[in-house]
């Protein structure tokens, strides 16, 4: 028996999945929220049970040793389910790293310099890493970048038209972010529709609390949405997307605001949030149904938002085979699906208002039986893309 153990390690947060890779089942999962917090919470599931407690979190390190006694209170113990190899996500890469990376001391180094383009992000993945290095320093590790996935795309695709000196001097151009995701989604449309996926143009939508779209060119990633950081694309739950960075000198002159505070306004105040005074597409559609204005307004601007980006790449990519939806909203909100592709139907788009509505598990087809182009929706699942792309890099036999 093959097994991974895939470690996503936030800021606040460590989640976590042990895997058998002989058939991708998932042995155990869990959650360790509010770490560094007065009191954390961890939770265990294997199988049908599920398992919550609150305990002190002061720091990672305090979260994987919280994670192991799950393992040994709840199953399944590690001796009976050794991980082989540890997959890790990274969400920045840069331009040093283009696919899974067998992580040593050096490659640590490198994550850690990457941290300024993804602040949020870089630095808690680092500490998850370092965190699962000491415990487990028997068996490789592996780096899963979210911007690799992302690194096909073309230099006009990526660079921004800023003095090219300075833009080389910092770093800045487009890495994207949700590549992991991309990549599976893509690829499981491709399965389901049993197509090769190195014949299909696919836009995904990864639409959560963080979102972002991809134009996917017959396996290759071309275009996505968000950019140097995740800060930029779609509108979000707490973050801008788009912005004329004017508004930014604006704020500071006529509001004295410092770069620390338009930080935290533009990731983590505004988006759907300061639209409409939450970041919950749920209640926002509630609201809109309800003849809430604001709410109303909140959701246009996210849908006017998101159609411009289906345009953009559908011109892209000369076309779509696939439009894929994937991520917290894009897989349940009928009503955001059905509000960006309204009216798309001279572009060969047409939803089925029925399939729309359904809810169901697994991928789902959402467009009529004469529509040229196949809308679906695709629960993601990163964490197995990164257990496979683990096994890739390590050469480990699934069996």
């Amino acid at each position: 028996m093959t097994v991974v153990l895939v470690v996503n390690s936030g800021s606040s947060s460590l989640k976590y999945q042990l895997i058998e890779m002989a058939d991708e089942t998932v042995l155990a999962s869990g959650l360790i929220e509010r770490i560094g917090e007065p009191m954390g919470m961890v939770t265990h599931r294997r199988g049908e049970d599920k398992i919550a407690r609150e305990v002190e979190v002061p720091d990672h390190d305090v979260a994987f040793e919280a994670m192991l006694r799950n393992f040994k209170d709840f199953g399944p113990a590690m001796a009976d389910a050794p991980p082989a190899a540890v997959g890790h996500r990274i969400v920045q890469g840069g331009r040093r790293f283009f696919g899974p990376t067998l992580v040593d001391d050096a490659v640590e180094q490198d994550i850690e310099e990457l941290i300024p383009l993804a602040p949020l992000h870089n630095g808690a993945n680092l500490a998850g890493l370092r965190s699962a290095r000491r415990v487990f320093d028997g068996i490789p590790h592996i780096a899963v970048f979210d911007t690799a996935f992302h690194t096909t795309m073309s230099d006009a695709a990526s660079y921004y038209a800023l003095d090219r000196e300075v833009a080389a001097k910092y770093r800045v151009r487009k890495y994207g972010a949700h590549g992991t995701s991309h990549k599976y989604v893509s690829e499981a449309a491709a399965k389901h529709l049993e197509r090769p996926y190195d014949e299909l143009r696919t836009v995904v939508l990864h639409i959560g609390n963080g979102a972002s779209a991809c134009a996917v060119d017959r396996g290759k990633s071309i275009e996505t949405s968000m950019g140097m950081t995740p800060l930029e694309g779609l509108v979000m739950g707490t973050r801008t997307g788009d912005i004329d960075p004017a508004v930014l000198f604006h704020l500071h002159r006529k509001g004295g605001y410092s770069v620390d505070e338009l930080d935290v306004l533009l990731n983590r105040q505004s988006g759907l949030l300061g639209l409409t005074g939450t970041n919950d597409v749920r209640d926002v559609t509630a609201r809109a149904a309800a003849g809430d204005a604001q709410a109303e307004l909140g959701l246009e601007v996210y849908v006017h938002r998101l159609r411009h980006y289906v345009g953009a790449y559908l011109v892209a990519l000369s076309g779509a085979d696939v439009i894929a939806w994937c991520g917290g909203v894009g897989e349940n909100s009928a009503e955001v699906r059905k509000r960006t592709l309204a009216g798309m139907e001279w572009l060969g788009i047409e939803l089925d208002a029925q399939r729309n509505e359904a809810r169901g598990d697994g991928i789902r087809e959402i467009s009529t039986d004469a529509s040229r182009v196949r809308v679906l929706v695709v629960p993601t699942d990163e964490e197995i893309e990164i257990a496979r792309q683990t096994l890739d890099a390590t050469g480990i036999s699934a069996d």
